[in-house]
């Protein structure tokens, strides 16, 4: 039987506590009978002081006996004079206290909140208010009562106090309005508030299902979705059938949301490929400019027109005592005689050797030259394989937001006659814009990358399509070097790109090698097999580090072998019970392993950058992580920018490399069993890989090859700019 729900009322007093997104708070009620009641919910903002109503129900907690469990509270005035001068004198607004309260309502009697609420300025009147104190006061008041009829609105229409807090700081006192008239405003405005949300309140505001802010909030969110999938665009005919399903409408109805978008400008259409494609307007302009610049720049001559590169190499050759083969050769050579050039090969076919090679040749030929990758940790990895500085894209074109994006542009290019960039495959759209958009016109750029690998986190195919158009000279490295061959690491990447099954490594006279698979079809088992492998079974027999050295790489984040529960099972093998903080649903302690989600440039740190919690210090309400030698410093409401990192997917993993990687591979990830996500899983190690689930998953992975398939327009437009210029 489910305990009744009643209503209690009072003034709100002390709050005994209240965790620190405002979601959970224990607070007394002090009513009629004396003894305060202990209230236990979301206070919405609500001060003490406050006369309040609580519906909720009484519930018996065995450590601290009866509590009253609220489900609602709304503010209401008092009406006896006593009742408003304490309000008045509590402290709630700044400014007034009780000697100033007792000559307000000596000014003002019972009429008092209804006077200062429509005309906070009249509180002027009162003796011994002069003009500054009583703008103070009125605004004060003003605030607070905004504050609180905004946060009313926002709970009354499902809205947690996290994201309240978010809409009241962007849309201040005209929160109500807004979301009264278009509640899809949301959606787009508020970080974290999607069409689903912004749909539920306007379905309790009764706004109908076919009005247009709807649907065309609908198509966007449809167009969003897509590129969050990766694609730039969506055929008509695809973005017809998940609008429809999405809205529930008909298609003729979803038709309006689209013709009014395009009207505005929000959306273009073309024929691509023979098909309407639709795009957001602003990834068509970039996918259109960046395909005008690209066919720009290979179109100008570079200044430098060596008429052979042969004796150069020849020289370089002999300085740093490697000999190339003859793929390593063509490529090195391609890069002096193409404005654009690809270089792609899996592990083991010598990319790094032709890196180093560039380099060393730019410097005999006096090229200016950059490095770059997309990541802080991929271009760390290319600095310390060539011993040259290496930068991020970001770095590279010195990206500020506060001063309007990179700094390096078309109007102010890099000093550059040839630009490298590794790990090509994990550029998107809008970074290959700003790459090409700095580069002077005589410059030319060369992408290395493996073609392979999961493609970028953000929208477009950018590598592949640069090779599918014609615009470059590609050379595709398919020699694999003996010495890689000695490392089953290398073998097995080739074997699941070729489609065949991964094999453990031979033992030899008992001697450790670089690939096992350890057999459970159990997700359970599995968990915890992992956590051994990873606190002591590795660490023990390799002398390895399990928070430095081992890198646990999942499919996805749901399930027992998902990243969550896998960063929970190991944060409680790995720290236990540290010193921690409560944050949400995630605990955070000393010593936790934990990962930058996005680029902070303002910290110095960067989307990928995995580091360790130093210390938490709950009186300045801030924790302290380590990356590398760098100490920075997270207010507990910016823990958002931050995740565990004990498991990561094998997304977050592109442009890293690891000594030890440990993988589920199981049949609850089937969604996302793909031959390129095992393979780039397992191209992330260098010492050691350890795959522990079932063989059926496995083969399901090397088998499927189909997916990863983007809806890009880049190859077709620089096809078509090619053909126009013949």
């Amino acid at each position: 039987m489910n305990p009744e729900k009643t209503t209690l009322k009072g003034i709100l007093g002390r709050i005994r506590f209240s965790s620190d997104d405002g979601e959970f708070s224990v607070a007394d009620l002090e009513g009629p009978g004396g003894k305060p009641t202990t209230i236990v919910g979301n206070l919405l903002e609500t001060q003490p002081g406050e006369h309040v109503v609580v519906s909720g129900t009484w519930r018996k907690n065995p450590k601290f006996g009866p509590q009253f469990e609220i489900d609602a509270i709304q503010t209401v005035p008092p009406t006896t004079l006593a009742g408003i001068e304490r309000y008045l004198a509590s402290g709630l607004v700044e400014g007034i206290g009780p000697v100033l309260a007792e000559r307000i309502i000596e000014k003002f009697g019972t009429e008092t909140l209804e006077i200062i609420d429509a005309d906070p300025s009249r509180i002027r009147e009162v003796a011994g208010i002069g003009k500054k104190r009583g703008e103070k006061i009125a605004e004060a008041w003003e605030h607070q009562r905004s504050v609180r009829n905004v946060m009313v609105f926002l709970a009354a229409h499902g809205i947690t106090p996290s994201y309240a807090l978010r809409i009241w700081k962007a849309y201040g006192a005209d929160a109500i309005r807004i979301i009264q008239s278009n509640p899809y405003q949301l959606a787009e405005d508020i970080f974290g508030i999607g069409f689903r949300t912004a749909d539920a309140i306007a379905q309790k505001a009764g706004i109908p299902v076919d009005s247009i802010a709807r649907l065309r909030a609908g198509v966007l969110y449809t167009l969003q979705e897509a590129t969050s999938d990766g694609h730039v665009y969506l055929p008509m005919e695809v973005l017809f059938e998940r609008a429809t399903e999405l809205l529930e409408v008909s298609s003729e109805v979803v038709s309006d949301g689209v013709d009014s978008l395009r009207q505005d400008n929000r959306i273009r259409i073309e024929t691509l490929l023979d098909q309407p494609a639709v795009y957001r307007a602003n990834l068509w302009r970039t996918e259109t400019d960046t395909a005008s610049k690209i066919h720009a720049l290979a179109a100008v001559e570079r200044r430098f027109k060596p008429q052979s590169v042969d004796y150069q190499i020849d020289e370089v050759e002999a300085e740093m005592k490697v000999e190339l083969a003859a793929q390593q050769r063509e490529a090195v050579r391609s890069v002096w005689e193409h404005k654009i050039a690809v270089i792609t090969g899996g592990p083991g076919t010598g990319k790094t050797t032709i890196v180093r090679v560039l380099c060393e040749l730019a410097d005999h030929l006096k090229q200016r030259f950059a490095l770059a990758a997309p990541t802080g940790r991929a271009s760390r990895r290319m600095s310390d394989a060539t011993g040259r500085p290496a930068q991020t894209i970001h770095r590279l074109l010195e990206f500020n937001p506060r001063e309007g994006g990179f700094q390096y542009n078309a109007e102010r290019p890099l000093d550059l006659d040839l630009l490298i960039v590794d790990e090509a495959s994990m550029i998107d759209i809008y970074l290959l814009y700003a790459l090409i958009d700095a580069l002077p016109a005589d410059a030319a750029i060369v992408f290395v990358g493996d073609i392979d690998q999961l493609p970028s986190v953000g929208p477009g195919q950018v590598l592949r399509d640069i090779m599918d158009s014609g615009i470059a000279h590609v050379v595709e490295l398919t020699e694999v070097f003996r010495q890689a061959l000695d490392s089953t690491i290398v073998t097995n990447a080739h074997r699941i790109n070729a489609g065949e099954m991964p094999i453990d490594a031979p033992r030899k006279d008992g001697v450790l090698t670089d690939f096992y698979t350890i057999s459970t079809d159990d997700p359970r088992v599995a968990q915890d097999r992992i956590v051994e492998l990873v606190t002591t079974r590795i660490p023990r027999a390799f002398g390895v580090d399990p928070m430095q050295d081992i890198q646990v790489l999942a499919p996805m984040h749901r399930g027992d072998v998902g990243c969550t529960a896998l960063n929970r099972a190991l944060q409680a093998a790995l720290v236990g019970d540290n010193f921690g903080v409560e944050r949400g649903q995630t605990w955070w302690r000393e010593g936790d392993k934990v990962m930058q989600t996005r680029n902070s440039y303002e910290r110095g740190v960067f989307n990928g950058d995995i580091g360790r919690i130093a210390s938490i210090d709950t009186a300045k309400k801030s924790l302290f992580v380590q990356f590398d030698e760098k100490l920075v410093t997270y207010e507990f409401s910016e823990l958002d920018e931050l995740q565990h990192a004990y498991a990561v997917t094998v997304h977050k993993s592109q442009g890293s490399e690891y000594p030890v990687v440990v993988m589920p591979v199981m049949t609850q990830h089937f969604v996302m069993l793909q031959r390129n996500l095992l393979y780039t899983a397992v191209t992330r190690a260098r010492k050691l890989v350890v795959l522990v689930g079932s063989a059926r998953a496995v083969q399901i992975a090397v088998r499927n090859a189909t997916a990863g398939s983007r809806y890009s327009g880049l190859a077709e437009r620089l096809k078509l700019l090619n053909e126009k210029t013949r």
